[in-house]
């Protein structure tokens, strides 16, 4: 059975940090392209990037430049995503998908498997 589950997401202020992370389980994690979505209420579905198989290489959408680290530990069959001083606009629902094709998951945005998103909350 494949599973993608993130962990993570709580309820923050503005300007801190926070890591997500993603549990791949059920298919070869370590051969499929990573990514992370997002999604605020009442907004469209935002692409954050996307993370080939080995790791040396994240695309990354314009808007999520700078602020979003995301890595990935095969080892772990785990991708994370580090969101550096937190804005209350980052509200959202964080969501982690697989792919073969890096195309796939950040430009078509149609991933093979999709988990089911943890909340983050950024509130002062």
């Amino acid at each position: 059975q494949v599973q993608l589950v993130e962990s993570g997401g709580r309820t923050v202020q503005p300007g801190t940090s926070l890591r997500l992370s993603c549990a791949g389980s059920g298919f070869p994690v370590s051969s499929y392209v990573m990514g992370w979505y997002r999604q605020a209420p009442g907004e469209e579905l935002e692409v954050i990037g996307g993370i080939i198989r080995g790791g040396d290489s994240v695309y990354y959408l314009d808007s999520a430049k700078g602020r979003f680290t995301i890595s990935r530990d095969n080892t772990k069959n785990t991708v994370y995503l580090q969101i550096d001083s937190l804005k209350l606009e980052d509200t959202a629902v964080y969501t982690c998908v697989a792919d073969r094709s890096l195309h796939q998951v950040v430009e078509t945005i149609n991933p093979e498997f999709v988990g089911r998103g943890t909340q983050v909350t950024v509130s002062s």
